[in-house]
């Protein structure tokens, strides 16, 4: 199974309801896995019954400085795991494997899940 390790991001404001978090990807694994014509993607969360559909038809997705998967629902998921908030400069990794087309399992990344 083709993955990517990601990094948990957020704007710096810790919102209870999951606002202004989302998932970093390299400009590499963001070129290979992941197409301009799509216009949302689908991740599937552990734990969580149906997928999340995540808006990457917007420029800040494509530049070469941001190319953060920004939801409100991956905010949630992390709240809900215990990966946020995180101690400044120590964002969670985790791990998102190719499913199919536009589609993505999330997985935490094992060093995320050590003290």
């Amino acid at each position: 199974m083709v993955s990517m390790i990601v990094t948990a991001w957020n704007n710096g404001h810790h919102c209870a309801s999951g606002a202004g978090y989302g998932l970093k990807l390299s400009a590499a694994d963001r070129d290979e896995h992941f197409k301009r014509q799509w216009k949302t993607v689908s991740l599937q969360f552990p734990d969580v019954a149906q997928p999340v559909r995540i808006n990457i038809d917007k420029h800040s997705f494509w530049n070469s400085s941001c190319r953060e998967l920004i939801s409100r629902d991956i905010g949630q998921w992390l709240l809900e795991s215990g990966l946020a908030p995180w101690p400044r400069g120590r964002p969670p990794k985790v791990t998102l494997h190719v499913t199919g087309e536009a589609a993505f399992k999330v997985q935490i990344a094992r060093a995320s899940l050590s003290p």
